[in-house]
């Protein structure tokens, strides 16, 4: 087996801010402990009896001056999440390496800045109905809002975009920049998500019946929903041109995103397929273009939402191509599940499972659902990884599922 493949980008620097903590150090903590950040929902005025994810310190999260129209919780998130790990400093010196105008910006959200616009409503004029005048939905609520802003606090200068594909966003934005850069439009890019809690997203998720009311529980026999959560992940993502010399060992070994595959299977708005069919057919993409074989995963990261029709149709495509002894965990039970950053997030938790031989447990399980044939890992312990899948599921059958490897493996 080579963890080679023709298409191999590097991740430079990565990092992930979430309701475990500020930056990997906090998250990779918490994998290693097998502990979870969520709580009771307390968040603005929504009473629901749920459990929520939520960042710590946004309300004391400050923009830069020249950027303060965007100012809102979104890019707050945003800016939160580009202060940790020294991200910023790696993105300037690619943009030093590349050129400015050679780095694009690839990101995924749902609802961006929303909670703005449902705070403004709250503000309507009594008798025109009109929203307050310092209502900015261009540098808020627009999705292309924490795109935008990520450019242009980082001093940018290539092409910029979001993907809103709802739960499978921000993992197709890996795929968006790997095209762009195979096509040679660009040297590097920024991907990540970022996705922030607001009313429209707990209370939505509430009406379709697919919210949990204790913590959620993926992949377990009495698993009721999911806990909605928020996150602010990212990539830099370049060109892999020394990757023959590292895998000779002379360069430390470093993360690579091998393949990305995508899917749609249209089943349904809110529903996967029951047999898992556009699921099985991204992770079957995915092998096909790293050149590898289902043998050569050592660990999934599962979508693994804890709704009962997620998880079954998850477990029979994972089982279908994997079999039954592939180690596999969802990681939501301890972030809760960050819709349009849950696909960035996850790939970090997967290029420090693969840095640091963790194999990252799925909590909050009681009793293993017997009808899903997996080998769930119910405690977090260390085993060399060399390759790592993460599965992105979204709304509408929108499906994408990335392998990630090491460079100078075997």
């Amino acid at each position: 087996m080579s963890t080679a493949s023709p298409g191999a980008l590097r991740l430079s620097r990565f990092t992930a801010t979430s309701c475990l903590g500020h930056g990997l150090e906090a998250l990779l903590a918490a994998l290693e402990e097998a502990r979870s950040g969520l709580k009771a929902c307390d968040f603005e005025t929504v009473e629901l009896d749920t459990q929520i994810g939520e960042v710590s310190g946004l309300d004391q999260v400050r923009l830069p001056r020249r950027l303060e129209a965007f100012d809102c919780r979104n890019n707050r998130l945003a800016q939160l999440g580009l202060e940790q790990d020294g991200f910023c400093d790696a993105v300037r010196a690619s943009a030093a390496r590349w050129g400015r105008g050679r780095l694009g910006v690839f990101l995924g959200t749902t609802t961006a800045g929303i909670l703005d616009t449902e705070l403004a409503y709250r503000a309507r004029d009594p008798d025109s109905g009109a929203l307050p005048p310092g209502f900015d939905y261009r540098h808020r609520q627009n999705s292309f809002s924490v795109s935008d802003y990520v450019r242009q606090a980082l001093e940018l200068e290539g092409p910029a975009l979001s993907v809103c594909t709802a739960c499978s966003s921000s993992a197709k934005a890996f795929a968006v920049a790997q095209r762009m850069i195979g096509a040679g439009l660009i040297d590097a890019a920024v991907v990540g998500g970022v996705d922030s809690l607001c009313l429209t997203t707990l209370y939505g998720f509430h009406s379709l019946q697919l919210t949990a009311r204790r913590a959620c529980r993926p992949f377990d026999r009495w698993r009721e929903g999911l806990s909605i959560g928020e996150a602010a992940a990212f990539a830099l993502l370049e060109r892999d041109e020394r990757h023959e010399c590292r895998r000779h060992g002379e360069l430390e070994r470093e993360v690579l995103l091998l393949g990305a595959g995508e899917s749609s299977d249209a089943h349904h708005m809110s529903s996967p397929h029951p047999a898992g069919d556009g699921a099985r057919m991204a992770m079957s993409r995915a092998l096909a273009e790293a050149r590898l074989e289902s043998t050569d995963v050592d660990y999934i990261n599962l979508h693994g939402t804890g709704t009962p029709g997620n998880d079954s149709a998850e477990s029979l495509a994972v089982s279908a191509l994997f079999g039954p002894h592939t180690p596999c965990s969802s990681t939501k039970a301890a972030t809760g599940h960050t819709l349009g950053a849950a696909g960035a997030l996850e790939a970090v938790v997967c290029a420090l499972a693969l840095r640091h031989g963790l194999l990252p447990a799925g909590l909050n399980v009681t009793e293993p659902d017997p009808q899903l044939a997996l080998e769930y890992l119910r405690a977090s312990r260390r085993a060399p990884i060399e390759i790592a899948l993460s599965n992105s599921f979204g709304f509408g059958g929108v499906n994408c599922a990335l392998l990630f490897g090491l460079a100078g493996g075997p």
